[in-house]
């Protein structure tokens, strides 16, 4: 099942093959933050901003998520070219 970025239950991105590519889209979104650790996990980690949350759900009649995980690491690919 394809999964995409969800905000205050409102799907905010296209629907990408695994939860792996969503998570990359939203740390390029800038909507990963680090968290400080806690009792149960030492070190820190990574969280999605307040009411961010990444969950499997059906793509769009006619949307490939492969095919939105293409043009994805395209427009990275893109974007890193640019800035160097």
């Amino acid at each position: 099942m394809p999964y995409a970025l969800f905000c205050n239950d409102a799907q905010i991105s296209k629907a990408y093959p695994g939860e792996a590519d969503v998570w990359k889209l939203a740390e390029r979104s800038g909507l990963v933050v680090d968290v400080s650790a806690d009792d149960e996990r030492p070190g820190p980690r990574r969280v999605l901003d307040n009411d961010y949350e990444i969950r499997p759900c059906p793509a769009a009649q006619g949307e490939d998520p492969a095919q939105n995980k293409a043009e994805a690491e395209r427009q990275s690919r893109t974007e890193l070219n640019l800035n160097s």
